[in-house]
């Protein structure tokens, strides 16, 4: 039990809770990310449905059987197709997709087979009929699941040894990413709803097919304000037989009345050397391959870097300002000083950033956004994106002199990201259309702007 968690001594507080029958009905697992506390949430989820019991441990309590035990409700676990639980939240999906993939190329095997598999389940597990019930996107949906489902099982049911086999088995395993890259797009967003955890608080009051059901929310803090409220009144009264595990890198996002009702498992950072070796371990990794630490490392395989956002976000400010420029110089209009201070500021952080000048036009200016973040396709970028425009108007607002125009340009433009990227994340409009729509509004309102 919880052999697949490196280095985390949060586990042995979890087994000996376990071993006496003592584990609250809702658990809260805080840690940074890529600590491992998703992982640790699946693995107590099949701990507790374990069909087998292995005696031992202090005063004759029992411990639950190890990973590879073959009851079979542990077997449906391990490939998460258990139907006695459920796992929704926001998750940043293709980073550990793209690693276990590569995982499975260096070392072809039944352990980095069963980690590609998973991080593909991962995702699919998301769009259970249990929490999918009415949604107008189910049409859709259904399509792309019942296509990665189809190809997975294939991948998970055939021996590829052999050169030819090889190749097929190249192309699948690529395909399985693409087909995974397009469901998380179409399907998950940056905030949890509530219509899910409704359709889960009806499920957990059902009995379990086997011994014991588990809720598991990752990343809680990113729930709609209903949403928490909705978790709320289940735990306040958690089902029988039930186990309700959040986690969370951001617990003070979280209602206080929330965390007064779960108990705490914190997770901690790895050292370096500890990092390292679960890269090898699991991700067989090379030290001298990549960059070092599991967060570095994973998020590497994204087309762009996490700080590489910012100076992207910098050019499309300072091109945004000096398309207002021109369009009013064209005019014969005054430029705001709004404008000018805002295209000065942001320019040199993307030159620095490596993208050079202001683009001669907004077309120019859009396509290099899109193509640098290889068109938002990968779901979690275009909130990585506004995140950076909204931090560079911060630093904006405290470079330089105040003044009433400056702080109301700044307003105006943190109200059309929030409406951006809410057409993106809950209407599923498409991102090049959406980024050109927002370049069009901010170019208007810095020309306004007086």
């Amino acid at each position: 039990m919880f052999e697949n968690i490196l280095h985390q001594g949060v586990t042995g507080s979890l087994k000996e809770d376990i071993a006496a029958s003592s584990l609250a009905p809702a658990l809260l697992f805080a840690g940074p990310p890529w600590a491992g506390k998703g992982t640790a949430a699946l693995e107590l989820a099949r701990a507790l449905s374990c069909e087998n019991k292995t005696g031992g441990g202090p005063s004759g309590r029992f411990t639950r059987a190890p990973w590879n035990c073959g009851c079979p409700s542990c077997v449906r676990h391990r490939f998460l197709a258990s139907q006695d639980f459920l796992l929704m939240g926001k998750k940043s999906f293709y980073p550990e997709i793209a690693a276990s993939a590569a995982a499975f190329s260096r070392e072809q095997g039944r352990g980095t087979k069963m980690l590609f598999s998973r991080s593909l389940r991962k995702l699919l597990v998301r769009f259970s009929p249990v929490l999918w019930e009415g949604d107008p996107k189910l049409g859709k949906i259904g399509d792309l699941t019942a296509g990665l489902e189809e190809d997975l099982e294939e991948f998970e049911s055939r021996d590829f040894s052999g050169g030819e086999n090889q190749r097929k088995l190249e192309g699948l395993r690529a395909s399985l990413v693409k087909q995974a890259i397009r469901l998380a797009a179409e399907g998950t967003g940056e905030l949890l709803p509530i219509a899910r955890l409704r359709r889960a608080a009806y499920w957990s009051r059902l009995a379990p097919l086997g011994k014991h059901k588990c809720i598991i929310i990752e990343n809680a803090e990113y729930m709609k304000e209903e949403a928490k409220n909705s978790l709320l009144k289940i735990l306040e009264e958690p089902p029988q037989r039930v186990t309700i595990i959040l986690t969370s890198s951001q617990p003070k996002g979280l209602l206080p009345t929330m965390l007064s009702r779960l108990r705490l498992y914190s997770f901690v950072q790895r050292g370096p050397e500890e990092e390292a070796e679960v890269l090898r371990r699991i991700f067989k990794k090379d030290d001298a391959e990549g960059p070092a630490g599991i967060g570095a490392y994973l998020e590497s395989f994204l087309p762009v870097s996490g700080a590489a956002f910012y100076p992207l976000g910098a050019y499309f400010a300072a091109s945004l300002a000096a398309a207002a420029g021109r369009m009013l110089r064209g005019e014969k209009r005054p430029l705001p000083r709004t404008l000018v201070e805002l295209g000065k500021f942001a320019a040199p952080i993307a030159e620095q950033g490596g993208f050079g000048r202001p683009a001669p036009d907004m077309k120019t200016a859009l396509a290099g956004v899109l193509k640098t973040a290889d068109n938002f396709e990968i779901s979690g970028l275009f909130a990585k994106f506004c995140a950076a425009l909204l931090k560079l108007l911060s630093a904006w607002l405290r470079d330089g002199a105040g003044y009433p125009e400056k702080t109301r340009m700044a307003a105006l433009w943190k109200e059309k990201l929030s409406r951006a990227f809410s057409s993106a994340d809950l209407y599923n409009i498409g991102t090049a259309l959406v980024l050109e729509s927002l370049g069009e509004d901010l170019k208007l309102t810095m020309t306004e702007d007086r």
